[in-house]
């Protein structure tokens, strides 16, 4: 199995897609001058280079979107400025999450992102990430970030089975899903340390029926070697793989 998951992953590198710096250039110049984007999310660009990882997604102008796992809506902005006025960005949030002390939290910082209809391309979408409520073969993109790993740390064993149905169901013919996470390593188990295995994600991916087109090193770390938890002092900057998955039809 683990020799299968290695080749699966070797042969998504022959298919590694190269940055476009001039329009990754535009798009962070747009981010770093956004009128009202909180100085943090600004900050936090030089460590998760949002507008790379998009270019590399593909997703632009007028394209539907889905911020899946939100919480406050960091790349829920990138999303918006990037869709542009004739695109929409659905903020995905369960319920479950917006409950509780850090929860209510997390809905203030929504409710002061979002106040005024600054983000006027933005719907709040309260719903569980694998039973989203579009319709099917709607969405152009999806981009879930650093929490992915929490399928597998689920007490559904068939969390990551039924989460990628749900991203086959709602996405286009030709639809993108973006997976972003904490890179683990089989040597320590990467459950506790809320890190994934990238070549399972592959693994499974294609057993969804989806295409793993593409990964990148734009996110690595090698400093990182994936044996710590990821709130400790890596935080923030621990090695991390970027998947472009495609639907093919």
């Amino acid at each position: 199995m683990k020799k299968a998951l290695m080749i699966l992953v070797a042969t998504l590198a022959v298919f590694c897609i190269p940055v476009q710096a001039q329009n990754a250039a535009s798009l962070q110049a747009a981010l770093s001058n956004a009128a009202g984007r909180p100085d943090a999310d600004k900050e936090r660009d030089a460590g998760r280079k949002p507008a790379e990882v998009l270019e590399f997604l593909g997703i632009g102008s007028g394209m539907t979107v889905v911020d899946l796992i939100a919480a406050a809506g960091y790349y829920t902005e990138v999303l918006s400025i990037a869709v542009g006025p004739s695109g929409k960005v659905y903020m995905q949030n369960s319920a479950a999450s917006l409950t509780g002390e850090r929860g209510e939290r997390t809905a203030a910082a929504i409710e002061e992102r979002l106040a005024n209809n600054r983000l006027r391309n933005v719907e709040r979408l309260t719903r569980e990430p694998d039973d989203l409520g579009l319709p099917a073969n709607s969405v152009d993109a999806v981009i879930i970030a650093l929490e992915f790993h929490e399928l597998y740390r689920s007490d559904n064993p068939d969390a990551a089975a039924e989460f990628l149905a749900e991203m086959r169901r709602v996405l286009k013919p030709g639809g993108v899903l973006g997976i972003i996470d904490h890179a683990g390593t089989p040597q320590y188990d990467p459950g506790p340390l809320h890190r994934a295995l990238e070549a399972q994600v592959v693994a499974d991916v294609q057993k969804a029926g989806l295409f793993a087109a593409a990964s990148s090193r734009l996110l690595r770390n090698p400093d990182d070697d994936r044996s710590a938890g990821v709130f400790g002092p890596l935080r923030g900057a621990t090695d991390r793989f970027l998947l472009k998955v495609i639907k093919r039809k």
